[in-house]
């Protein structure tokens, strides 16, 4: 019998955890961001180290990825994400990721939303199809496994992952999202029900290099056993879940930054 670990114990030997806390992964602070101590918590259960970025700094440091929480940045006005794609930060974010160093960046939620409009990624993300905020733990299968963050995953595994967003539904031209099929950029799609009427069930996509990700659901609220969706029922294995899918994110960006990704 496989033993479980304590909450709040990193997964993974000593000597592997030991190997993954030099790599520095920023996660940024917005005026009415929600999750960034969630993000910065699934950083170091992976096994890294997390570094506060604030949105006004003007200089990333020396981190070696980015996470961009959720929330409700700016209070959502304008439109979602708008006013937080001009912050100080945001500019050396998008140098960064464009950069030959192609610095990895994931936008979780509200984040997904930033990068849209900081056209780190394509597409927009609009009301959801039934105007109504949506919270539930939702089903999602893995289509990319080669992005920076989902290396530690097998392309058509099915993932369980909290999602509450009232923005949620991804939009695009038919051009864009043909692109975007082709090119094999959409890195999740929605299984089973699609909770925001997002075009072709589509709940996450990466730019061209993998480097950048987006995302509706939020990972970072499945990395412990005991505090995440462990009553959903795999359809494949009929076993449930251990409530920890979303923890393969943060272990696939550290495995890269190491050296140690497939």
């Amino acid at each position: 019998m496989t033993e479980l670990p304590l909450i709040g114990e990193a997964p993974g030997d000593a000597s592997g955890a030991s190997r993954l806390t030099g790599a520095r992964i920023g996660v940024v602070t917005f005026p009415g961001t929600l999750d960034d101590r969630d993000a910065a918590r699934a950083v170091r259960l992976a096994g890294g180290t997390a570094v506060e970025l604030w949105h006004a700094d003007t200089e990333l440091g020396d981190v070696d990825a980015v996470v961009i929480p959720g929330g409700f940045s700016y209070g959502d006005y304008l439109r979602a994400g708008a006013i937080a794609r001009f912050a100080p930060l945001m500019s050396r974010i998008i140098d960064a990721a464009n950069s030959d160093a192609k610095l990895p960046v994931l936008g979780i939620c509200n984040g997904f939303q930033i990068l849209t409009e900081s056209h780190l990624l394509p597409g927009s993300m609009i009301k959801n199809d039934h105007l109504k905020f949506m919270c539930r733990d939702q089903v999602l299968r893995v289509e990319n496994s080669n992005t920076a963050w989902t290396l530690d995953y097998e392309a058509g595994q099915e993932i369980t992952i909290p999602l509450k967003n009232q923005d949620g539904q991804y939009i695009a031209d038919d051009k864009t999202l043909d692109a975007l099929e082709a090119e094999g950029r959409v890195v999740f799609r929605y299984v089973g029900f699609n909770p925001n009427g997002s075009r072709r069930d589509i709940a996450g996509i990466s730019n061209a290099a993998g480097n950048v990700v987006g995302l509706m659901p939020h990972p970072e609220h499945a990395v412990e056993v005991g505090f995440g969706p462990e009553t959903v029922v795999s359809r494949e294995t009929g076993i449930a879940g251990s409530g920890t899918d979303g923890l393969g994110f943060f272990t696939s960006v550290l495995n890269k930054i190491v050296g140690g990704a497939k």
